[in-house]
């Protein structure tokens, strides 16, 4: 068979077709962020990548791991002396087992930089025959290439690249096979533009397009990808997952490949752990919401998972932290962990409810309007299910999407499919899954939408937040099971709670702040905060914020979900219409600490050179540190004082930061900028001496790259200067003034 090679380089027919398909307005599918409706999820929608072990117990193990969560699609990584090797045995028992195994054919990394010489196109060929007269007729496609658009990680130069192709495409035809490729990774549709041109006048198109289609560098799968224009032009493109998976089918259906199939995606737990703790949870949450998305694309075959056992990224853990030389994406070589070290993640068991769950069903829309709530319904002969979740960190109250007779009716799936005990009454960051009857109609209230204001933790462990609203008060309670609930419920109810008693009061000014018993543990206190003294100016402008009680709820959640020290929120309450804004409060544990930052600066600028056994150059460290990690997960704290700052020391004396007087927060996705960093620091750094702050400052601004310069001293001075004359002429100088 002859096939036709165009004239021209390569490159400059794809910046051809790149540019056409631009002026033509290839690249513009309005409307797209949000899913059309009516299209069956197919049957082997999901699936996941898998590789070999030297040890033969483990081909064992993964067949029944995958078997026990329905899991019945597998890709498999296969190169030069697989074939009698172990990736080989494993292949052999996959297909003896009956799985459908999508065959990833790929040269070693050194061989890819070869081509396209004579000798290692002739060495490909040989490859490519031998593994397809002995495992073709077996497999359900074959896939040559993946990260193609990365020449360190793939090795491919254009013409290397074509090459490889060329040879495959012949020896997939000559044998009738499915042909998958060429696997751009992540979402960089120009590059797919551009190879399937080259395709397409070369008459060699695959029958099957192939995209690895990341939502990580979104950070949550349901946002529009900042990484076009920024954070703040993200909802002009509005390219979200959706729209991607959507875009990506039409350009295949342009050049002649409607069908769209990707085959490995993850997120990564360092990239997750950049922002937030609890890692394993989050990638569980990940996963499902990115599953359900696809799904709800219609966009795709399939949409699965990149390797199920490895240590960075895997369903299951082996062990082994170092890294290989290679990512994974593009070979995804070997399980080298030990057997008896392999533990499984939440996300596996996440990956087997949608699987059980989503394929076959029949999409019935995403439900609601609007950003930040995703309520999608899924309908089939066993029943309708709709999965419900929210972005990071926020709330919506089930009363508020559902009819009452709806919510008694539903069966109630937590993330990983296991039956709830006990009726949730938030959706969350992890999905929820609501199952009723397959005839039952069910629909979204209108307006249905996210508690306003409203941030909770979502991971604590063991613990799950309770919405009540009931008596004109509305609120959340945080407690194990209802039964706790319950017994908190007997103290800090906010009809229980009424005016602070005298001998318990720790402050009275703007806010009252008090302590009561802890039902929950004899001997225990939990601290009250109501406002009680509202200036005129902040009658009118705080009646467009939330209650001061949900700020400070809100704002200690974030700290919490974030990975930072707070004082462990219970509960809040705020009276429904209230116009006085007094009718709130604010519950959280007592928590007992030794000294606060404002006492360890004063007493460094004081002259000395350690306090409470903390030496002045570790102090600055420790808390330089600290303020790093609350920067760079994105806390603007606005009220950095360091009287707000509380610390305990451990039993080795190590100090921990912890963060009172929360509901000035600003929150963010992203790490600060240098203009809100500087915001906090000025007000800590407000009692300290110029030496102290010229340490502090110096560790701090090294470790973001940037110096002490006069620029930046001229903050810090005029904050000083602003501190000196309110106190001189402020409000508590004219207090001072009259004896009060």
């Amino acid at each position: 068979m002859r096939e036709r090679h165009p004239a021209g380089s390569p490159a400059l027919q794809i910046g051809v077709a790149v540019a056409r398909y631009t002026l033509t307005g290839g690249f513009s599918r309005p409307g797209t962020h949000l899913p059309s409706r009516g299209h069956v999820v197919p049957v082997d929608f999901i699936g996941v990548g898998i590789a070999a072990s030297e040890d033969p117990a483990v081909d064992a193990w993964l067949i029944a791991c995958l078997r026990e969560n329905g899991i019945g699609n597998v890709r498999l990584d296969f190169t030069y002396g697989d074939a009698e090797g172990a990736a080989g045995r494993l292949l052999d028992a996959l297909l003896d087992a009956g799985f459908r195994v999508v065959l990833h054919l790929l040269q070693p990394l050194v061989a890819a930089r070869q081509m396209p010489s004579r000798p290692a196109a002739g060495a490909w060929r040989e490859f490519v025959v031998a593994t397809l007269e002995r495992y073709g007729a077996r497999v359900a496609m074959v896939e040559i290439c993946s990260t193609v658009n990365r020449k360190r990680w793939a090795g491919y130069t254009l013409k290397g690249f074509l090459q490889l192709w060329e040879i495959a495409w012949q020896e997939t035809r000559a044998r009738q096979l499915t042909l998958a490729g060429p696997s751009v990774t992540d979402f960089e549709p120009p590059w797919n533009v551009g190879y399937l041109a080259l395709l397409q006048q070369r008459g060699q198109l695959p029958d099957i397009h192939t995209d690895n289609l990341f939502s990580e560098r979104c950070t949550e799968p349901e946002r529009y990808d900042h990484k076009i224009l920024g954070h703040r032009l993200a909802g002009l493109h509005k390219f979200n997952l959706l729209k991607k998976a959507a875009l990506l089918q039409r350009i295949g259906a342009d050049f002649g490949v409607p069908r769209l199939f990707s085959p490995a995606a993850f997120w990564t737990l360092p990239r997750i752990e950049r922002l937030l703790p609890y890692g394993e949870q989050k990638q569980a949450d990940y996963l499902s919401r990115y599953m359900v998305l696809c799904a709800a694309s219609g966009a795709l075959e399939g949409a699965w998972w990149g390797p199920l056992v490895c240590h960075r990224e895997g369903l299951v853990d082996d062990g082994v932290r170092p890294y290989p030389a290679l990512e994974r994406i593009t070979h995804y070589a070997a399980v080298t962990g030990k057997l008896a070290d392999f533990r499984a993640r939440p996300a596996l068991a996440a990956l087997a409810a949608v699987a059980r769950l989503l394929p076959g069903t029949r999409y019935e829309g995403r439900l609601n309007q609007g950003q930040g709530l995703e309520v999608h319904a899924f309908r089939s002969a066993e029943g309708l299910v709709h999965a419900a979740w929210t972005i990071n960190g926020r709330a919506a109250a089930l009363v508020d999407l559902y009819a009452a007779d709806d919510l008694a009716a539903a069966t109630y799936l937590d993330r990983d499919g296991a039956v709830m005990t006990e009726a949730p009454t938030l959706a969350s960051e992890a999905p929820l899954w609501l199952c009723w009857d397959a005839n039952r109609q069910v629909a979204l209230a209108a307006g249905a939408a996210l508690l306003k204001g409203v941030v909770i933790d979502r991971h604590v462990p063991g613990k799950t937040h309770h919405f009540i609203r009931e008596n004109g008060w509305q609120g959340i309670v945080l407690a194990a099971d209802r039964s706790e609930a319950d017994c908190l419920l007997t103290a800090v109810h906010p009809e229980k709670l009424g005016t602070p008693p005298r001998e318990s009061l720790l402050r009275k000014a703007r806010n009252a702040i008090w302590t009561i018993a802890d039902p929950r543990h004899e001997g225990n206190h939990l601290v009250v905060k109501q406002p009680v003294k509202m200036h005129l100016h902040k009658q009118f402008l705080d009646r467009f914020k939330p209650s001061k009680a949900l700020r400070s709820w809100s704002g200690s959640s974030d700290l919490l979900r974030r990975g930072l020290g707070a004082a462990p929120p219970v509960a809040y309450w705020e009276k429904i219409g209230d116009r006085s804004l007094k009718q709130n409060y604010y519950l959280c544990e007592y928590v007992a600490a030794e000294f606060s930052a404002r006492e360890l600066l004063s007493a460094f600028a004081a002259g000395e050179t350690a306090y409470a056994g903390i030496g002045e150059s570790e102090a600055y460290r420790l808390l330089g540190d600290f303020l790093l990690r609350l920067h760079g997960r994105g806390i603007y704290f606005r009220d950095l004082s360091g009287g707000n700052i509380l610390i305990r020391q451990d039993a080795d004396g190590t100090p921990q930061f912890l963060l009172i007087d929360t509901g000035r927060i600003h929150s963010y996705d992203w790490p600060l900028s240098l203009d809100q960093r500087i915001s906090d620091l000025v007000r800590i750094c407000n009692k300290l001496h110029w030496a102290g702050r010229e340490q502090l400052l110096g560790r701090y601004l090294a470790a973001v790259h940037r110096r002490l310069d006069w620029r930046l001293r001229l903050h810090f001075h005029i904050y000083d200067w602003k501190v000196t004359l309110k106190r001189k002429i402020g409000r508590k100088a004219i207090k001072r003034l009259f004896g009060r």
